[in-house]
C-alpha cells in the first residue's frame, strides 16, 4: 500500500481527472445547452481527418529519426509499425507502445539504437510543441522559454540527457527475455533538424484536428495563435508530465487552467472533451485501416 501512496504518476493522474471532473461538475447545466454549429458535424469530421493525417506525419517523423541516427531498419515498414504500436499507449503504464517498437527495432537495428530511436521521438515532440508557445506572444516571459527544448537537441547537451534517459527506461522498455538494452545515446554529432522538422508539422497538423473542434462549436475568441500557444504547451506538459496513459487528464487540465481566462469554461470543456474523443477515434481508425490493408493484400494473394 505505502509502495503504491508513493507513486507520483498515480498523484498527479488523479489530480488531474479529479480536476477535471469538478469543472464538469461545476458547469454541468452550461454544458447540457451547448450545441454544435449547423456544420460542426462536419468540422468534428474534417478534424477527426486531420488528426488521422497527424498520426501518419508523426510515423514518418520516426522514421526518419532512424535514417538520421543511421540505422534504417532493412525489410520493415516503420509507419506501419509506429501506427499500429501507437494503440498500446492507451494501457495502463503508457509505455507499451515504446516497448513493443523496442522489441520490434531490436534484432533489425540492436538494442541501443532502438533505445535511442524510442525516447528522441517524444523529446523531439516536446521539442516542437514548446516551440509553437511563441505564436502567443510575450505571455509574460513564457516564450523566451520555448527555444530552450530544441537547444537540448544540441549535441553537447542531448547526448548526456539522452544516456541518462536511456538508462533509467531500459529496464521498463526491454521485452521479456529480450536481455538489458544498452545505453549508448545517438552516436551522431550534428542537429536532427529533418526530423525535428517533421514532427512540428505534426503538432501543426494536430492542432489544426484540435481547431475544428473549437469551430465546431463556435468559438470565436481568442485569436488562433492563442489557442495554438496554449496547445503547444497542454501536448508539452502531457508528454513530459507522468500521468495516465495517453495523456488522458494531463492535457486536457493544462488547457484548462491555460485558456481559463480567455474562454467560458463550459465552452472550453467540450472542446477538449470532444478532441480527445476525436483524436482516441483517429488511432482507431489508423490501426484498422492498416489491419484492413493487409487483409485485403493477404486476399488478392490467395486469389492469385
Amino acid at each position: 500500500m505505502g509502495k503504491i501512496l508513493r507513486q507520483p504518476k498515480l498523484w498527479i493522474t488523479l489530480a488531474s481527472l479529479v480536476f477535471i471532473a469538478v469543472a464538469m461538475a461545476q458547469q454541468a447545466g452550461q454544458l447540457r445547452q451547448l450545441s454544435l454549429v449547423a456544420n460542426g458535424w462536419w468540422w468534428l469530421l474534417l478534424g477527426l481527418g486531420l488528426t488521422w493525417l497527424s498520426i501518419l506525419i508523426n510515423g514518418l517523423a520516426w522514421s526518419e529519426l532512424l535514417v538520421w541516427l543511421r540505422h534504417p531498419p532493412q525489410g520493415l515498414e516503420v509507419v506501419p509499425l509506429f501506427v499500429r504500436s501507437n494503440l498500446l499507449k492507451y494501457l495502463p503504464g503508457g509505455i507499451w507502445h515504446l516497448v513493443e517498437r523496442v522489441r520490434v527495432l531490436r534484432p533489425l537495428i540492436g538494442g541501443g539504437p532502438a533505445l535511442a530511436g524510442v525516447i528522441l521521438d517524444p523529446l523531439l515532440i516536446v521539442a516542437a510543441s514548446v516551440l509553437v508557445v511563441v505564436a502567443g506572444g510575450w505571455q509574460q516571459g513564457l516564450a523566451l522559454l520555448a527555444p530552450l527544448p530544441a537547444l537540448l537537441m544540441i549535441p553537447r547537451w542531448r547526448e548526456p540527457l539522452l544516456r541518462r534517459l536511456e538508462r533509467s527506461k531500459a529496464a521498463q522498455l526491454q521485452s521479456a527475455g529480450g536481455g538489458p538494452l544498452e545505453s549508448e545515446g545517438s552516436g551522431r554529432g550534428g542537429y536532427p533538424w529533418r526530423p525535428l522538422t517533421l514532427q512540428l508539422l505534426f503538432v501543426l497538423c494536430r492542432f489544426a484536428g484540435f481547431w475544428c473542434s473549437v469551430q465546431a462549436f463556435g468559438i470565436r475568441s481568442p485569436a488562433p495563435f492563442t489557442w495554438l500557444a496554449a496547445f503547444g504547451l497542454a501536448y508539452a506538459v502531457g508528454l513530459v508530465v507522468p500521468g495516465a496513459p495517453g495523456g488522458l487528464g494531463v492535457f486536457e487540465a493544462t488547457l484548462l487552467l491555460r485558456l481559463g481566462p480567455a474562454v467560458p469554461e463550459a465552452q472550453l470543456l467540450a472542446v477538449v472533451l470532444s478532441y480527445r474523443l476525436l483524436s482516441t477515434l483517429a488511432d482507431v481508425v489508423a490501426s484498422a485501416a492498416l489491419v484492413a490493408d493487409r487483409l485485403v493484400e493477404q486476399r488478392l494473394k490467395r486469389s492469385c
